[in-house]
């Protein structure tokens, strides 16, 4: 299995790499001249979608690359380095043409660009006038038919930036267990807000306070983030594999209408999901964490996706056995429960194949009653004793499991 999960992450690797761009221009980081910067429309608004023309202005010339997603459908530039300074996405003229528009660093020096769409487009036209007074990105839209709507397939995008296969010892020659902990949202993506909660704070404060704990009881912790900084989700998947995880887990607070959702739930990888509030979840992670979809269904990557298929029925079992020891744990520590406290979904973050992984939707700060729990420090502190519990005892039933397995 060891020789087929790293079979399987050298094929993704040699799939799914992008190569970087960059090159001639690697200098100091471009910045954003807001004031020659804007996006305009054609025509009178008549309720429908119109032709856009979006003009980035840089002090300098930079690599980058745009293209087309859908659910939400938006519009996604990347820039390499650019700098946006102290300007907020409202100040760019014109902004209010689109129902919303993001901006802020994103991975590996590059910063992103979101632009939501009022309906489908496609880009007519996509260029760098370096010869201008000042360098500038047009790039062009105009509607189309939904039927015409081509958005960037995902499957290659979905493992891009993978790190080279590291040399890691067999796991269960490693005394000690390694939990990658992935606070939801971050930077410009606040995640779900009510009554001045924020998810990604919240998140974030619970998550320190649990890899504490669990060094404290001598396991390795890694976390995509330990800072109020936007992590991409593909970039979180990978951080898990650079650190060798036996566990990931992602820690969330999410809103949903009201009456559909409260009290702790715990997800596992399951994309055939039909449930309403986990479709509506998957959504919310995927177009708040502003990705170009990751989604490893292509008809480009039927062979990884069969590999990734076998190598789960090792991880799937595990990863449903850690959501049992969670609910397990919080229910023994008095913390409320979904009626079904474990689901099935297809969240991004769930896909690795290759890493028992689970999502916790501490509660819901849409509810009043779970509002109130997670932002008061002792019902945090019941949380985190539930959650170092599970994973100690999870982390011994795998040794044991192992070492049945070597028999």
């Amino acid at each position: 299995m060891r020789r087929l999960a790293a079979l399987l992450a050298l094929l993704l690797a040699s799939l799914l790499a992008v190569p970087g761009a960059g090159g001639a221009w690697a200098q100091e980081p471009a910045r954003l001249v807001i004031g020659a910067s804007s996006l305009t429309a054609e025509g009178r608004d008549r309720g429908r979608p119109r032709p856009m023309d979006l003009r980035l202005t840089l002090d300098r010339p930079a690599a980058w690359r745009v293209f087309l997603v859908a659910d939400p459908i938006r519009l996604i530039v990347d820039v390499e380095g650019l700098d946006f300074g102290d300007y907020r996405p409202e100040q760019l003229f014109g902004a209010e043409l689109v129902p919303a528009i993001r901006w802020g660093r994103f991975e590996k020096g590059w910063s992103r660009l979101v632009l939501e769409l009022p309906g489908p487009y496609r880009v007519s036209q996509a260029h760098l006038r370096s010869r201008a007074p000042e360098p500038q990105i047009h790039i062009a839209i105009e509607p189309v038919a939904e039927a015409d709507f081509a958005p960037r397939p995902s499957a290659t995008a979905a493992l891009r930036n993978l790190p080279d296969p590291v040399a890691m010892p067999p796991a269960e020659d490693r005394e000690r267990l390694t939990v990658v902990l992935d606070p939801g949202h971050g930077g410009f993506d606040p995640g779900a807000v009510a009554e001045g909660a924020r998810e990604a704070d919240l998140v974030l404060a619970y998550a320190l306070d649990l890899r504490r704990e669990l060094i404290a009881r001598g396991i390795d912790v890694q976390m995509t983030r330990s800072d109020n900084r936007f992590v991409s989700l593909e970039s979180r998947m990978t951080i898990a594999r650079e650190a060798g995880a036996d566990l990931f887990l992602s820690l969330h607070a999410d809103a949903l209408p009201q009456g559909q959702a409260a009290g702790a739930t715990v997800y596992v990888w399951n994309p055939a999901s039909d449930d309403l509030a986990a479709r509506l979840l998957a959504e919310r992670h995927d177009r708040d964490d502003l990705l170009a979809g990751v989604d490893l269904s292509g008809h480009d990557d039927a062979l990884a996706t069969v590999l990734m298929d076998f190598v789960r029925t090792d991880t799937q079992p595990r990863s449903e056995n850690f959501a049992a020891f969670l609910t397990s744990r919080m229910a023994m520590a008095g913390i409320g429960l979904h009626g079904r406290p474990v689901q099935g979904a297809a969240f991004s973050v769930l896909k690795s194949p290759d890493i028992p992984s689970v999502l916790l939707e501490l509660g819901f700060v849409s509810d009043p009653v779970d509002r109130a729990n997670l932002t008061d420090p002792a019902w945090r502190a019941r949380m985190v004793g539930a959650l170092a519990d599970a994973i100690a005892s999870w982390g011994r039933d795998e040794q044991q499991r192992r070492g049945l397995l070597r028999q």
